[in-house]
């Protein structure tokens, strides 16, 4: 391409573009795929003791949360393919989450009050989530409770299955299910992660 192709002059122009106008323009970006209802998906990232968190929200509510250690980019690939591909950050929607994720982590919150879309779970998975929500803060269960109190008693590798694949962790408290013989198992986050979230609420 020459320097009077438009295609280079397109791309010449994008790179003289200041970081200032690309985030107004993104912002401007924003709140009109918000306000035209063309935003399904809206995301953004936030720190944490455990490591940088992707959020992502629907109209309906929370619908992801998820670890550095699942690759953001994939995530949010995956978010396209099975939400919808009309997909922003756009990290306004995702402020209350933040805020009580942080409230969270500080030792300030004990319950989450965000709105959450399960629209990523289906059958078994779904009750077992559903029952999730009641574990109190600073309490455990084992899977072989979990899988009861879902009605299904013998599907304990199932229900540990559910954690496992819970699109929503910490709002969703997979990080409360241990084994029977008292020890962490394994967690989405890693098991160091999953310690630290059972510390965290064993200090309170």
């Amino acid at each position: 391409m020459n320097a009077t192709d438009p295609v280079s002059i397109l791309f010449a122009t994008i790179a003289d573009i200041d970081d200032a106008t690309m985030t107004s323009l993104h912002a401007r970006l924003e709140v009109n795929a918000d306000s035209d209802g063309l935003l399904d998906v809206a995301y953004r990232t936030v720190d944490s003791p455990i490591g940088t968190l992707l959020l992502a929200a629907t109209p309906e509510g929370l619908v992801r949360v998820a670890f550095e250690s699942e690759g953001h980019d994939v995530v949010l690939e995956h978010l396209a393919a099975d939400v919808s591909p009309r997909i922003l950050r756009s990290p306004k929607r995702l402020d209350g989450t933040a805020r009580e994720l942080e409230e969270y982590f500080d030792g300030r919150r004990r319950e989450f009050e965000v709105t959450i879309d399960l629209r990523l779970v289906h059958g078994f998975r779904h009750e077992v989530l559903d029952h999730l929500r009641s574990i109190r803060y600073g309490t455990t269960a084992s899977y072989a409770t979990l899988a009861a109190v879902a009605g299904r008693p013998a599907a304990v590798r199932a229900a540990a299955s559910a954690c496992s694949h819970n699109p929503i962790p910490l709002i969703v408290p997979c990080h409360r299910i241990i084994r029977s013989d008292g020890s962490v198992g394994q967690y989405l986050g890693g098991a160091a992660a999953k310690r630290a979230l059972l510390d965290l609420e064993a200090a309170a």
